[in-house]
């Protein structure tokens, strides 16, 4: 499979990721910022709504969790980055639409 066919893959099944608050993926909450894939190694790059979540050991022990059994991969590294900021504007439509926004 190839790199980048792993990496539709991986959005694929991060849209499985739920936010448990919310229940809504946290693609679709706008929290993943990049997949990239180096040899065997997943890199996640994610922020989360505030850098005080309480849910920050959760959520990124459920994108490992989701991503490790992958074909080819071996590793997945999650990294939490604040840069850029969360914003409510990174939802997308169909968050937006879970959520009951127009």
């Amino acid at each position: 499979m190839s790199a980048e066919n792993l990496k539709e893959l991986a959005g694929m099944l991060l849209q499985n990721v739920l936010d448990p608050e919310l229940g809504i993926s946290i693609v679709d909450l706008g929290l993943v910022y990049g997949v990239d894939i180096e040899e065997s190694t997943l890199r996640v790059t994610m922020t989360l709504t505030t850098p005080g979540c309480p849910l920050h050991d959760t959520l990124t022990d459920a994108v490992r969790r989701t991503l490790e059994r992958m074909p080819g991969i071996e590793e997945v590294q999650v990294d939490l980055v604040w840069q850029p900021a969360w914003t409510p504007e990174r939802i997308t439509p169909e968050g937006k639409r879970q959520l009951g926004w127009r």
